[in-house]
């Protein structure tokens, strides 16, 4: 196989892997976003222990399903590949010569 054709397939796998992790991560990571940010709100303005419910979903303990334990690795490792994959496809993008009509 030659390199470019390695090069070509290469970057199809990175696509292909960042299209089906990405619409799996949104909800992981607005979540974590949202309730970072609101319990950081309350806990400003005094209110912290009436919202510590935010801090448990932030965590991800979401009542009977507590997932604290690996949530927030399974949020690092998700957003860790989304980062490499992006940069991937961007880098590779710019790389690629301009096509420029005569």
């Amino acid at each position: 196989m030659s390199t470019s054709k390695k090069r070509s397939q290469y970057f199809q796998d990175i696509r292909h892997l960042h299209r089906i992790l990405a619409p799996i991560m949104v909800l992981p990571l607005l979540l974590t976003l949202i309730t970072g940010t609101l319990y950081q709100i309350a806990d400003l303005v005094g209110k912290g222990d009436v919202f510590g419910w935010l801090l448990d979903w932030h965590k991800g303990n979401f009542g009977r399903l507590n997932l604290d334990v690996i949530y927030p690795f399974f949020n690092a490792i998700g957003l860790l590949v989304l980062l490499f994959t992006g940069i991937s496809m961007w880098w590779h993008m710019r790389r690629r010569p301009s096509k420029r009509p005569v």
